[in-house]
């Protein structure tokens, strides 16, 4: 391994923090309550998805100080070197005159119980640092990640509006009065030293380049790759599982990268969904569509495509909307790199074609051709921040006369992994793209999957959807009408 420090530092608040024994699986939130006495964040969920533990996260990007919302709960403090971490006792001035969006919350009656107000107030305060005139679309979604039982939300929507409007010359704001200069302490604090805390299965790494996480992938083959922790998280909060050694890599820039060319986008692992939004939404706007409805602001903000790639779930969101658009993946080692195609990443349950030296290094996504429709469905019982019971995505190419030339089609929920629906798209392909077609094509899905029953829905439900959404779709493509077969649940 190469040259290594043993101190994490971070600001909080107006304090410089250097932490040299850290748990690996400290969590950000238990560390602010039980370390700091910073009781204004709350644990509601423990899951990251009520926001009672908003906090805002910011660190240098390309050159600049970006602020993001976090869950503080599922967020891990060996991930937060370099950064500063700001909790809702930090936005009233020092004669403790309350800021803007703290005011507004209480001119406007936005809390009751005030539990889960401070996550309001710190999601909020990222919309107004962010956003100088919010539409009521723009709070909605920056509010996406917070849960509230009493207030119905309009009074909170109202403040976000009121606060919009409050930005006197003469307000102490505790970000922009001091921006530039917790921007060049946190350079300071960055280096290129790996980081290395604790001994054995309590060690915990931060490399600072991929070639530093190569070597420490090479010498720790049980390691736990962190990317957002927005899944992590919970197999410590919520299964107690160790995770052995731990590896950040929020620290490596070289995994930020976002390079756009007439070919497609090649996105880093460590690349968040709110990163990625606008490049992937430009270059295909139903990838937009999803992630907005992949989690709330906060995880969105955590999480990454790499992390959603290199854990394998069979639920996640992107890997099928990415296998449609034949996405592919590099794979990086000490002794070098290889692409693979996504959808032949995912062997089977609990099983990618990952050595255990290897890490994802980036994602390919082409960019569209002429004569393609594209789209994903996103199927939840909750529209927004809810894990789906099935997403599918689907990618034809028409001739001039109609026939479909190629038709790729993938599903996550339906399978042990992301997988194509080869008999659905060779049903079509080389058909005329009409109803006829796609009503016969839609036997095909019984032989594609044999989908499981669980909480979210039945075996039969996800069938029949998974029909249901092949028909949406030639109906998206054509303006035609076609009726669709109804669920009638089982026995």
């Amino acid at each position: 391994m190469s040259e290594t420090a043993n101190t994490i530092r971070f600001l909080l608040n107006d304090t410089e923090v250097a932490l040299s024994e850290v748990h690996p699986t400290e969590t950000l939130l238990d560390y602010l309550r039980l370390n700091r006495r910073l009781t204004g964040t709350k644990e509601g969920c423990a899951e990251g998805d009520c926001g009672a533990c908003t906090v805002l996260v910011g660190r240098i990007v390309d050159g600049a100080l970006a602020y993001e919302g976090v869950n503080a709960c599922i967020r891990f403090v060996g991930s937060l070197n370099a950064t500063h971490v700001v909790t809702v006792e930090h936005l009233a001035g020092k004669d403790g005159a309350l800021h803007p969006v703290q005011q507004a919350m209480v001119d406007y009656h936005g809390s009751q119980c005030g539990f889960c107000t401070p996550g309001f107030v710190m999601s909020l305060y990222g919309l107004w640092l962010s956003n100088d005139n919010p539409s009521r679309a723009a709070i909605e979604k920056a509010l996406q990640g917070n849960l509230c039982r009493c207030t119905g939300y309009e009074p909170i929507v109202k403040a976000a509006e009121a606060a919009a409007k409050a930005r006197p010359a003469d307000v102490f704001d505790p970000i922009e009065k001091t921006r530039e200069m917790v921007r060049k302490r946190l350079a300071e604090m960055k280096g290129d030293q790996t980081i290395v805390t604790g001994k054995g299965d309590q060690r915990l790494m931060v490399p600072q380049t991929p070639a530093a996480l190569a070597d420490i992938l090479s010498e720790h083959h049980t390691a736990t790759i962190v990317a957002g922790s927005t899944d992590v998280g919970l197999w410590v909060t919520k299964q107690m599982r160790a995770l052995n050694p731990v590896v950040f890599i929020t620290g490596i820039d070289a995994l930020q990268t976002i390079t756009e060319t007439p070919d497609g986008i090649t996105i880093g692992a460590g690349v968040s969904y709110s990163r990625a939004f606008a490049a992937l939404s430009s270059l295909h706007p139903a990838l937009g569509r999803l992630i907005d409805r992949i989690g709330g602001d906060q995880v969105r903000n955590m999480g990454t495509i790499g992390g959603n790639i290199a854990n394998g779930s069979p639920i996640g969101d992107t890997p099928p909307a990415l296998i449609a658009l034949g996405a592919s993946v590099k794979l990086t080692a000490r002794t070098g790199s290889r692409a693979l195609a996504l959808e032949d990443f995912f062997i089977e349950y609990g099983r990618q074609d990952r050595r255990k030296d290897e890490f994802v290094e980036s994602v390919f996504v082409p960019a569209p051709k002429r004569g393609e429709h594209y789209a994903v469905y996103k199927i939840s019982k909750r529209r927004d921040e809810d894990i789906s019971a099935l997403c599918g995505a689907f990618r034809i190419a028409l001739a001039g006369d109609g026939t479909v030339t190629s038709a790729t089609i993938a599903f996550g929920g339906m399978a042990g992994t992301p997988k194509r629906a080869k008999a659905v798209e060779a049903a079509l392909i080389g058909k005329r793209w009409t109803e006829e077609t796609v009503s016969a094509a839609r036997a095909g899905f019984e032989a594609d999957y044999q989908p499981l029953t669980d909480w979210r829905a039945t075996a039969a439900y996800r069938l029949l959807t998974a029909k249901n959404l092949v028909t949406r779709f030639y109906l998206e493509t054509t303006g035609e009408r076609a009726e669709l077969v109804r669920y009638e649940g089982v026995a």
